[in-house]
């Protein structure tokens, strides 16, 4: 497939316009317009994810629109009145969460604020959430990536009118984040799409060469020098230090968890560190009447690293280190990300759920009950039982 794109806009001939050319002989009939050709080879429909990247200036917004039309999202609004899950118009509010929860954007405290108020990696969370919501069609949770292909021919990258899973491109693609939050929001994504959770193809346009690993796209165009290329990196290794710690690290995720209550004074504190910077908090507490066993008490994530599984992998090591010790071990959560990991990983058996959540003991003061949340308990039984 042959592309040619040009691009002009109007020339507004004013005094100060003509100084300006005359200054710098600026030839402004050839600074208007812009010419540019590639070739694109033929991509069927069994891709998931593609990148358009290159130097500011160089066509990726234009080439995005061109191929991709009304399914680019380049802006996204947001009402300055309303908390951020009040805008996706009907969309039922299980949809949302798990939506916030496919892109990292997994603390409910920040889902009930305002976009206005957000910091700026929840916000580009946000939007992408939003710009996702478009690709609704075929509902968040399609297909795993293994399934993904369904053999059609297509004969451009341009959206198939036939019921294919939808295409949403998104523009300037982590250009308003630090490049770790960057990376990590690229990792998100990608899992979450490769794995199912969101039901679209998704296309980013962005100036940052650094999250092609972490985003491992299907394909690459890239505009520096007009080529086109198949390829699907591995993502770089996420190396974690698990430590003992005392309990006021808490004090650095408590405002990110989503349970009011404070932290038991008597619970085993570790905190995991990504490249020296704390990452998570866990929390274990032994259960009241059962000897040599224990549960999860608090397990906290910070907002720049959700989303790409740390939480869970902290979990399990911590639980790891309590069956070493004889222990068994448990977790009780209304958490859609951690129910879900626990439901599909085999480390993991679910032995109870409680649709109305649990009671408050009054006998202990520091014990907060679930109210009225539904509630699911599972005990961690490692990659072979760790109680055999």
């Amino acid at each position: 497939m042959q592309l040619t794109v040009e691009n002009t806009c109007p020339l507004y001939d004013s005094f100060r316009v003509q100084q300006v050319a005359g200054m710098f002989d600026v030839p402004l009939a050839d600074k208007l317009s812009e010419r540019f050709s590639m070739e694109l080879p033929p991509l069927g429909d069994n891709w998931r994810i593609g990148l358009i990247v290159g130097p500011s200036a160089s066509g990726k917004t234009t080439l995005a629109r061109r191929l991709f039309g009304d399914a680019l999202v380049e802006r996204v609004e947001w009402p300055a009145d309303r908390a951020v899950i009040d805008c996706f118009d009907e969309m039922p509010v299980r949809e949302i969460t798990g939506l916030f929860t496919a892109v990292g954007f997994s603390s409910p405290p920040s889902w009930i604020k305002p976009y206005c108020v957000l910091s700026g990696g929840e916000r580009f969370r946000c939007d992408l959430a939003r710009a996702l919501s478009r690709g609704r069609g075929s509902g968040v949770g399609g297909q795993p990536d293994k399934d993904a292909a369904c053999g059609r021919d297509v004969s451009s990258l341009t959206p198939d009118p036939r019921p294919l899973t939808p295409v949403i491109a998104f523009d300037e693609f982590t250009s308003v984040v630090d490049r770790t939050v960057a990376k990590v929001c690229s990792a998100a994504i990608a899992k979450a799409i490769r794995g199912g959770r969101i039901g679209c193809r998704f296309v980013a346009a962005t100036c940052h060469y650094d999250v092609t690993e972490w985003l491992a796209p299907d394909w690459v165009i890239d505009m520096a020098n007009r080529s086109f290329e198949r390829r699907r990196l591995r993502r770089p290794p996420i190396e974690l230090e698990l430590f003992h710690c005392r309990s006021r690290a808490w004090a650095l995720f408590a405002k990110h968890h989503y349970l009011s209550g404070g932290l038991n004074r008597s619970a085993r504190c570790y905190i995991a560190l990504w490249n020296g910077e704390p990452v998570t908090f866990c929390a274990t507490l032994p259960v009241i009447g059962r000897p040599n066993r224990w549960r999860i008490s608090r397990l906290v994530t910070l907002p720049d690293y959700q989303g790409i599984g740390i939480g869970m992998k902290v979990a399990e090591s911590v639980a790891d280190l309590h069956c070493e010790r004889g222990d068994r071990f448990s977790i009780t959560a209304s958490h859609p990300a951690v129910i879900a990991h626990c439901r599909e990983s085999p480390k993991w058996r679910a032995t109870e759920v409680k649709k109305t959540g649990s009671t408050i003991h009054a006998a202990n003061a520091t014990y907060r009950g679930s109210g009225a949340r539904p509630i699911v308990s599972f005990e961690y039984v490692g990659p072979r039982d760790c109680h055999s």
